[in-house]
């Protein structure tokens, strides 16, 4: 298990940072800016290569990687020819657009594999009734459990998500289910009763409900092409958002931290789904790069997104930002993710060998 996990783990990783890096790398070479390093990894250098000015690098720590521009920093010191092909020289607009083509190369991967996914077929749950509560609207208009419901006010559907945004947009609106129940099928009139239920965050919401669960059972789903690549989008944009307003409630202190996880956290779950397959496997790889590409457009120096948030101000300034003020915020926002980088690891051991940590603090409370 444990090789396992590190096998898909380095996969995962790999592949996320390949595509990070090639989006900042393609764009680079599009914009004319010279491009000296790509690299997997961190840290001392494995193997490398080197074609044409670029010098392709494998490196030790495999928890990131870098592309290294030509006059990124401003202390280089270049010929006329080459200081026209630097990055620093070029506008705002191009800057902006090699900074930011590392997310959107993560997003793009994210729709792809759910375009590929939807194309060949995906799980999915159908409208057959699991189990019925005691005194809910289902129970008492007669639903039990194997009835399969093929039909809201005239309207057919097969799969139970479609069921529950229906229930729920009904508002407790009265509705019409069609009930198929072994070879016969008949209407009721069903009521949405407002309940109270827990969200994703674990928060008390009010819901509409008619007090059914689904079954096992499941239908491989395929749909064409296009829709496929509208279903992905839409996917992309419920994960990105769920992953914003998760930064936001961790903030708000609805979430724990401890509910980040590190290198470790991600081994363990990358391995696991390599067990159950590829399909879950890929789909676990384009929930993490849409994360990815989400944490990396936050406004905080070092990060993709802290960049943007600089050449953001000097496109509406006119003005570049301080030298001396850019470096401070850099070395603050390292410092920033370096303890993240600690904590998360540190939450990682803990869920690992929670003991460990027990005994460490009755040894200080004592």
């Amino acid at each position: 298990m444990i090789g396992i996990s590190i096998i898909s783990v380095i996969i995962l990783l790999g592949v996320l940072i390949f595509v990070h890096e090639v989006g900042h790398f393609l764009v680079a070479k599009w914009a004319g800016v010279g491009v000296l390093k790509f690299s997997l990894g961190f840290g001392p250098k494995l193997i490398g290569k080197k074609v044409g000015e670029t010098e392709y690098l494998l490196s030790l720590i495999p928890l990131g990687g870098y592309v290294k521009l030509l006059g990124e920093s401003e202390g280089d010191d270049l010929s006329e020819e080459d200081s026209k092909r630097s990055f620093l020289k070029q506008s705002v607009l191009k800057r902006m657009a090699i900074v930011v083509a590392g997310p959107v190369f993560n997003f793009l991967l994210a729709i792809l594999i759910f375009t590929i996914v939807y194309i060949f077929g995906i799980p999915t749950l159908t409208t057959q009734i699991g189990g019925v509560q005691d005194g809910s609207p289902a129970y008492e208009a007669g639903i039990k459990g194997g009835d399969i419901i093929i039909a809201i006010e005239g309207k057919e559907l097969s799969r139970w998500d479609k069921l529950a945004e229906v229930v729920t947009k009904s508002k407790g609106g009265e509705l019409r289910f069609t009930i198929k129940r072994g070879s016969g099928q008949h209407d009721v009139l069903l009521t949405p009763r407002l309940l109270k239920t827990k969200n994703l965050f674990g928060e008390e919401i009010d819901s509409y409900k008619i007090g059914v669960s689904p079954s096992s059972q499941v239908v491989i789903e395929k749909v064409n092409p296009v829709l496929a690549l509208w279903m992905s989008l839409k996917q992309t944009w419920i994960i990105s958002k769920l992953t914003v307003l998760s930064i936001v409630k961790i903030i708000e202190g609805v979430i724990s931290p401890r509910t980040l996880g590190g290198p470790i956290l991600i081994a363990q779950m990358a391995g696991a789904q390599v067990k159950e397959g590829l399909v879950p496997f890929v789909l676990f790889m384009a929930l993490l790069s849409i994360n990815l590409a989400v944490l990396n457009l936050l406004p905080i120096p070092v990060l993709d997104g802290g960049h943007l948030f600089f050449y953001f101000i000097e496109m509406v300034t006119g003005k570049e930002i301080n030298i001396r003020w850019r470096e401070m915020a850099q070395q603050v926002g390292f410092v920033l993710l370096v303890l993240l980088m600690i904590f998360v690891f540190i939450i990682d051991i803990e869920r690992l060998n929670p003991k460990m940590f027990d005994d460490f603090n009755k040894m200080f409370s004592r």
